[in-house]
């Protein structure tokens, strides 16, 4: 995790979940970009704290991701892809 925090300190987020909150085509959205980039942060300005933490755990059990760090109202996921890794894990 420690790894994957510094390779995603200069991110910005990828995806945005707003008023709408998460959606069907957000999980989309996001299952594309992970499979793209496999590292991305998202940016959930949804309710409050619980709200916030249980949308990202919602969409982290959706994707099949892992949730590296979240700081605030952005976190950082990742997920492997399978087919063409881009990210080299220590």
């Amino acid at each position: 995790k420690h790894h994957l925090r510094g390779l995603g300190h200069q991110l910005k987020p990828v995806v945005l979940i707003g008023a709408n909150g998460y959606t069907e085509a957000v999980r989309a959205e996001i299952d594309l970009a992970l499979t793209r980039h496999e590292l991305i942060k998202v940016r959930v300005s949804v309710g409050d704290r619980d709200l916030r933490d249980e949308a990202i755990a919602k969409l982290c059990d959706d994707t099949g991701a892992a949730l590296i760090q979240r700081i605030g109202h952005i976190a950082l996921i990742f997920r492997r892809n399978r087919d063409k890794p881009r990210i080299t894990l220590p």
